[in-house]
């Protein structure tokens, strides 16, 4: 069995002290660069690995961000956040942090979770996805002054004065540039497939459509239709749109799931 290689070991190849060396690696800004490097060095060499435990005793961090998976609905709708995963867990990865997945059904229940989460590993932050109007998760990490980020906008304030982080796309911005692409291919009637009013990025998606068919000319009530995001729902809705006497011509989908579901309705009998 090989044996265990130790601090010491990384300091006495280094010629530093395993201060020094514990310095380079918890808290880099305090050591000169060529030290840094000779440290990490002598760490490669030696293959030394960082007792995690230890270092959360010594510094009182567990290097863990959690983020909740979401549900699996039709194998569609989660690309985009599969793809956010990757990456945060590589970005996490390069500053020395491992990402803690975890799943929860509501708010409700992902609120009980961080208390069963900080009790048991305390991780450092969380990452939240999916926000909405009178997110209870928001208000719960604020008041117990957890450190987290949101990857979708605070929707019940102005989100230029959020109190917390957040990254987002520009919903509005897409479905407004998707809108503009079909009237410039000569369509008129656009119809709009989407979700029911009140889930934020929903609406946002949606006012962009609304607002370019506004700006062209073109009347967009009676245009929409709102229904679940699932393929066989954007279907069903497409079908009602397309069968109407609108003369609807070509579609904006809030969602993947909902613009496959409407593919089909195109591709099918008449």
């Amino acid at each position: 069995m090989t044996e265990k290689v130790t601090i010491a070991d990384v300091a006495r190849l280094a010629g530093v002290s395993r201060q020094t060396v514990s310095n380079a690696l918890n808290s880099p800004d305090v050591v000169r660069e060529e030290t840094r490097q000779r440290v990490l060095q002598a760490v490669e060499e030696l293959g030394y690995r960082v007792n995690q435990a230890a270092r959360q005793m010594r510094t009182g961090r567990s290097r863990l961000i959690a983020i909740r998976i979401e549900p699996d609905r039709d194998g569609i709708n989660g690309s985009v956040l599969d793809r956010f995963l990757h990456g945060l867990t590589e970005s996490a990865a390069r500053s020395g942090y491992r990402v803690l997945l975890y799943t929860a059904d509501d708010d409700q229940a992902e609120v009980d979770t961080f208390e069963d989460l900080l009790g048991a590993y305390e991780p450092d932050a969380f990452v939240l996805t999916s926000t909405h109007h009178g997110d209870l998760r928001t208000a719960w990490l604020l008041d117990h002054k957890v450190p987290f980020v949101t990857f979708g906008r605070p929707w019940s304030a102005d989100s230029a004065s959020a109190s917390h982080a957040w990254v987002d796309v520009d919903g509005a911005a897409g479905t407004a540039a998707a809108t503009r692409h079909l009237l410039d291919a000569g369509h008129r009637v656009i119809g709009f497939l989407g979700w029911p009013s009140g889930s934020g990025v929903g609406d946002d998606r949606r006012e962009g459509w609304a607002r370019t068919l506004a700006a062209a000319g073109v009347d967009p009530t009676g245009l929409g239709r709102a229904t679940s995001d699932g393929v066989a729902d954007g279907e069903k809705a497409a079908h009602d749109l397309l069968r109407s006497d609108l003369g609807v011509t070509a579609l904006v989908c809030v969602s993947d799931s909902l613009a496959l579901g409407a593919l089909h309705a195109a591709r099918s009998p008449g």
